[in-house]
């Protein structure tokens, strides 16, 4: 018998707090609060650390959930091959992406994937603020970076290519940069984390380090900069490929590029057993993006 402390913890993780957990598990919060610290002291391990705001796991924690996880779903798997039940998504699904990324890109045809699964409930959260999966109780991530966090199942959806441009109005008021020494006279646009601009040509390599003209914590504002005349970004085509095909939009020291090592990903946690609803997203995403189509 799976010890019901277990699933409380469980629970507790993906729904983000105890007073959540203990609704779904219609229990008062002073009882769930109790049954954890009774975990806690049974195992001799924090397993949350309880803030203001959130619950945010402990490293043990971690440890703990993701081999809770992988039992609480073999024993689900195992139910289901008994009874002969179909491995058909169905529960809540949390799912994060980046801003931007997600608007332009998954939700004109996240209908598709819930025309497709319609027991699945829907849980998806747009910020471009780093998340992690484990301690935020997500179930997919879509990331685009370089490097992805350990410990996770890691599908590589496709290359993000990035490139330099501005809008002609802006090259044609300060000049077009005839070479990268020029760009320490113009106007630059980054996101928080976004500079210093790693660029490759070829076999040369450099990197562009300069203060933003605004300072943002939004990619989309940085576009939105671009595309009006304020200056020179660096960009990913499934960002600003339509803006660079009608002309809003032109290339910037073409020859030179974002480093390659930058890609879309599809991330979750790893578990002996992925769930059906987990599995069905990352299809969903492979069939729905589509790097061909920004070039």
């Amino acid at each position: 018998m799976i010890d019901p402390d277990y699933v409380l913890f469980a629970r507790l993780v993906s729904a983000g707090s105890i007073a959540a957990a203990a609704r779904e598990l219609r229990l008062s919060p002073a009882m769930a609060s109790r049954r954890l610290a009774r975990l806690e002291a049974r195992l001799g391990v924090r397993l949350v650390q309880r803030t203001t705001r959130r619950l945010a796991l402990t490293p043990a924690g971690e440890q703990f959930h993701a081999d809770v996880a992988a039992i609480l779903a073999a024993v689900e798997a195992a139910e289901a091959r008994l009874t002969g039940a179909a491995a058909v998504p169905t529960g809540l699904l949390r799912v994060t992406a980046p801003t931007s990324f997600g608007r332009l890109h998954v939700a004109p045809r996240l209908h598709r994937f819930l025309d497709a699964y319609p027991s699945v409930t829907l849980s998806f959260d747009l910020s471009d603020a780093f998340v992690d999966l484990v301690a935020e109780g997500v179930d997919v991530g879509v990331r685009i970076a370089g490097a992805v966090q350990p410990g996770l199942e890691v599908h590589r959806l496709g290359d993000s290519r990035r490139v330099l441009c501005a809008s002609p109005g802006y090259l044609a008021r300060a000049g077009s940069p005839a070479r990268l020494g020029d760009l320490g006279s113009h106007t630059l646009l980054a996101a928080e984390g976004q500079m210093p601009w790693r660029l490759v040509s070829d076999t040369r390599r450099t990197s562009v380090d300069h203060a933003s003209r605004v300072e943002t914590n939004s990619s989309e504002l940085v576009r939105e900069l671009a595309l009006s005349g304020v200056g020179i970004a660096l960009r990913s085509l499934w960002d600003v490929g339509e803006a660079l095909r009608d002309g809003r939009l032109v290339r910037v020291l073409p020859e030179w590029e974002g480093t390659r090592d930058v890609a879309i990903w599809a991330l979750h946690p790893r578990a002996p057993i992925v769930s059906p609803a987990v599995r069905a997203f990352v299809a969903f995403l492979h069939e729905t993006i589509d790097p061909a189509a920004w070039e």
